[in-house]
């Protein structure tokens, strides 16, 4: 029973999980929703701002401190150790639904591409960074990432790290088509420049501390696999010996 309820609860947290990667997918290119990254309830300049750093920051905040390790250990006092990693994606989920309901457009227009090919092959690229991202999670294990393993198996185990497929061109490929979903756009305006610039920060500062993280718990794999493969841009430099980590 207590199995079943699990599964129940891991199932909802992906049914949600599901609905609002299709609404990220559709507020970012501004169309089919009610209020998208360009149209919605419009307030004064300044406090737009105000309103979206705010919400975008209390996502920022909720999505660090609970993946850490001592935030884990926390959670699992108030929720079985099975549950624990949908109670994250849950809460994740809901408060980037409340980004997307609440969030408030800036005004102002940096480009605005009309000609064709060119905004097509915008659109495209948007396509393209958001299968990337999708992509990369089954590559390590869509699962155990979405909690759905962990509430189903009796004897839990985690995903040890991979190297294979798009890995092996860069450490973060999830990281990576966001990035280019967040950029790609026939139409950077105020307030989705807002939005990529700030998502683009706080994927910066997550990168590093997940790879600290990494160090710590896989050591010189990681290390090694680190110093071979770029984090973000599929450049690959010349091995060094003794050299930094490249961190891009």
């Amino acid at each position: 029973m207590k199995r079943t309820l699990l599964l129940g609860y891991a199932a909802l947290a992906y049914v949600l999980f599901v609905a609002v990667l299709a609404w990220a997918v559709a507020f970012v290119a501004d169309v089919g929703v009610v209020v998208g990254i360009d149209h919605g309830p419009r307030v004064a300049t300044g406090a737009a701002i105000a309103v979206d750093l705010a919400l975008l920051g209390a996502f920022a905040v909720h999505h660090s401190v609970m993946a850490r390790p001592s935030a884990k250990r926390v959670l699992t006092r108030f929720v079985p150790a099975a549950a624990e990693r949908s109670t994250y994606v849950l809460s994740a989920d809901l408060l980037l639904a409340l980004v997307f309901w609440q969030w408030r457009p800036v005004g102002g227009t940096l480009w605005d591409v009309s000609a064709q090919p060119w905004r097509g092959l915008l659109w495209t690229l948007y396509l393209a960074g958001w299968a990337l991202a999708v992509a990369s999670t089954f590559l390590v294990d869509h699962l155990d990432l979405v909690g759905l393993r962990q509430a189903g198996a009796r004897d839990y185990v985690p995903p040890g790290f991979t190297t294979r497929g798009l890995y092996a061109l860069v450490r973060h490929p999830l990281m990576l088509g966001l990035l280019v979903a967040f950029w790609a756009t026939p139409t950077m305006s105020g307030g989705h420049l807002l939005f990529a610039a700030a998502a683009t920060a706080y994927i910066l500062v997550g990168i590093r501390f997940e790879e600290a993280d990494l160090r710590r718990s896989i050591g010189a794999p990681y290390v090694d696999y680190a110093r071979r493969t770029p984090a973000l841009l599929p450049v690959r430099r010349r091995a060094v010996p003794g050299a930094r980590v490249n961190e891009l």
